[in-house]
């Protein structure tokens, strides 16, 4: 029994480092990014295409990162896989105030929190009482989240290039320049000015597909909300846990 639930444990985890990042975000590191294959985006150079709509991804991205020092969203998510079968759905919300700080909360079908305090990365599986903690540095700068909330300069780190229009929204392709990013690419669906909808594709062919519902911008945040401190008796594990 015990080999069997030992066995159970490093299941469990290993799912867990596959369903965050983004990513987180934006995620984190699947939409969040720190470990997040959800998010992939191949770019080429900054081209603008000569269509109304060419630019209007771009335009849109820029005036959200521009116009917006904090938002909030709810958001649904689910991952299609390289064979084209649909994998587990999750859901849950998100906060950030730009640059680098997020709060990223999946609530359904699993309770797991990615916090990002401008400095370090916390990633907290409730089910395992597992905290993962990695340096913003590393997390966030090529990562899908810093599209939504790094600083504005994002052709650091990613080739951007208008998408086109599909399903009603203006699409923005971005490719990571890191080619150790961990994802592809990256493509983020934009109605009115505001983030409809995110696709990264991993390294791996799994894409992981994001919509965002209830998007506001520069909302009232507290400091507590990129603040955490690991529960009683979790497992804190990578760099900053204490030995």
């Amino acid at each position: 029994m015990a080999i069997e639930k030992s066995s159970r444990r490093r299941r469990v985890k290993i799912d867990s480092h596959r369903r965050v990042q983004a990513p987180a975000v934006f995620c984190s590191s699947y939409l969040i990014g720190y470990s997040m294959r959800f998010f992939a985006v191949p770019l080429t150079a900054i081209l603008l295409s000569s269509t109304a709509h060419a630019s209007n991804a771009l335009e849109q991205l820029h005036q959200f990162l521009e116009g917006s020092k904090t938002a909030k969203a709810s958001f649904t998510q689910s991952v299609i896989y390289k064979n084209g079968k649909e994998g587990q759905k999750a859901s849950g919300s998100m906060v950030f105030q730009r640059p680098g700080k997020f709060r990223w909360s999946y609530e359904k079908p699993y309770n797991q929190l990615i916090v990002g305090d401008g400095s370090k990365l916390w990633s907290y599986d409730k089910e395992l009482n597992q905290v993962v903690i990695k340096p913003m540095t590393v997390a966030l700068g090529s990562s899908p989240a810093a599209l939504l909330a790094g600083d504005n300069a994002l052709e650091k780190n990613f080739d951007l290039k208008d998408g086109g229009e599909n399903g009603g929204l203006a699409w923005l392709d971005a490719t990571p320049k890191n080619n150790e990013a961990g994802f592809e690419r990256v493509r983020i669906g934009f109605k009115s000015g505001l983030p409809q909808a995110m696709e990264v594709r991993d390294n791996f062919g799994q894409t992981t597909v994001l919509q965002f519902s209830g998007f506001e911008r520069n909302v009232s945040v507290t400091a507590d909300t990129f603040r955490f401190v690991p529960p009683k008796g979790a497992d804190v594990v990578g760099e900053g846990a204490t030995p």
